[in-house]
């Protein structure tokens, strides 16, 4: 079983791996075993050509993308002994010898076909994981020496890239014409609203999270702690993790003491007393349960 996803140089996009996800579905029905040749850039300790011996394989098929270009065609020469079979391919060019390579073509869209329904429609309906918005910040450089925001960003994405979950990053900064960036608070909080977790350094991170009733699991990017603290203080939430549990070693490294913090309020964020905590949170600031500096505004205005 190969594909794009199988090149050194190719690419696996969500819908490749899905439609090899519906062929395997096929393939096991069928009681077919078989073995997936994986990129090493993208499985680093998966199954890959150089680890296998082409003479140990009576067919090869090839899923979704183009049939098309120069890796294709080496892949026609490495196993010329194969029956060759592509499936759910696109056919850019019939003639070309990526094409004619094959044996059978089983395309999802050629220039004198009618197009057929693309695999990855019809994959596995996989379990899906949390979405979680990442907001951090490399910025803050008032806090001079006690800035650990590098080494807070490097362990937190390090061990995120770990996590099974739909990673979104996320930027607190409004901006009217980055279309990328939300124009209005209530852009970002429509967008915070559908998460299941914020994963954050920064203090708005935290507040606005909250302010959705969304759990947040707090980084303070410096060292003795200082606004992030302070305001998970402040709201009396406990998610909150110290920079300094956050060395070296922390990125995705299982059993280190940073590791095993980010884990136990990642999995208490997820679980349902941090759901229902992130609730009461946030309807405690909508419905003015908690003070602020604002409280305080008048009486120093002198307004009475």
């Amino acid at each position: 079983m190969t594909g794009w996803f199988s090149f050194l140089h190719g690419e696996a996009t969500a819908g490749d791996v899905l439609a090899l996800e519906r062929v395997e579905t096929v393939l096991r029905d069928a009681g077919q075993a078989y073995d997936v040749v994986w990129s090493p850039g993208f499985r680093a300790d998966g199954t890959h050509f150089e680890d296998i011996d082409p003479a140990a394989y009576t067919h090869l098929v090839f899923v979704c993308g183009p049939a098309h270009g120069r890796q294709v065609e080496e892949m026609h020469r490495r196993f010329a002994h194969c029956v060759r079979i592509a499936v759910g391919v696109s056919i850019v060019d019939p003639d070309s010898a990526a094409v004619t390579g094959f044996h059978h073509v089983l395309a999802r869209d050629a220039p004198t076909a009618e197009p057929t329904t693309d695999l990855a429609a019809r994959a596995p309906a996989p379990t899906a994981p949390p979405v979680v918005g990442v907001i951090l910040t490399h910025g803050q450089r008032e806090y001079g020496g006690r800035r650990r925001h590098a080494e807070v960003a490097e362990a937190v994405t390090g061990w995120l890239g770990g996590k099974d979950c739909a990673r979104l990053e996320l930027e607190t900064r409004l901006d009217t014409r980055d279309w990328r960036l939300c124009a209005t608070p209530a852009q970002l909080e429509t967008v915070l609203a559908r998460l299941d977790l914020v994963v954050t350094d920064r203090l708005h991170g935290l507040v606005l999270a909250l302010r959705a009733g969304v759990p947040a699991l707090a980084v303070d990017p410096v060292a003795g702690g200082a606004k992030v603290t302070a305001q998970a203080r402040a709201c009396g939430w406990p998610a909150l993790v110290a920079a300094a549990k956050l060395g070296p070693g922390t990125p995705g490294r299982t059993g280190e003491p940073g590791t095993r913090e980010l884990e136990r309020w990642w999995a208490w964020c997820l679980g349902d007393d941090g759901r229902e905590a992130a609730r009461r949170t946030g309807a405690a600031f909508r419905a003015d349960g908690v003070a602020d500096a604002a409280d305080g505004l008048a009486e120093a205005l002198g307004i009475r």
